[in-house]
């Protein structure tokens, strides 16, 4: 068995980074490098810059047809080891399949959210996504 890494073996990397329901935190992509399309690492809580949420619409469907979850959203980005000094007005960010085809504001759920210069993800905190917005 591959062994997976820490999320500072990740920081500076183009990643893509989503929820494991299995394991209940987030997992973390290689977009690039050696190891690009594996898992590389696993973490409570992970910092991205230069995001792009991204849904696949037929993942989604495929959720809606079948009423089982399976891996189609998460956020693109660059990894970082922490939150960078300009990372003021965030807005708190949510997905659900079921209701929403984008991520939206979790207060206005009417604001679809592709891009953010930074988003922080925290496992323990609700909503479990904070960007900040383009």
């Amino acid at each position: 068995m591959r062994k997976i890494g820490t999320i500072d073996s990740a920081v500076g990397r183009k990643c893509f980074v989503y929820w494991n329901l299995h394991k209940k935190c987030f997992s973390v992509k290689a977009l690039d490098g050696e190891n690009k399309g594996r898992v590389i690492a696993h973490a409570d809580k992970v910092h991205v810059e230069s995001c792009q949420f991204k849904v696949s619409q037929a993942g989604r469907l495929r959720v809606l047809k079948d009423k089982c979850k399976n891996v189609h959203a998460g956020i693109v980005g660059v990894l970082r080891d922490s939150a960078p000094d300009s990372a003021l007005d965030m807005v708190g960010v949510t997905y659900n399949p079921y209701k929403y085809d984008s991520f939206v504001q979790a207060d206005r759920p009417s604001v679809p959210i592709e891009r953010a210069s930074y988003a922080s993800l925290n496992k323990n905190e609700r909503p479990i996504v904070a960007a900040s917005i383009i």
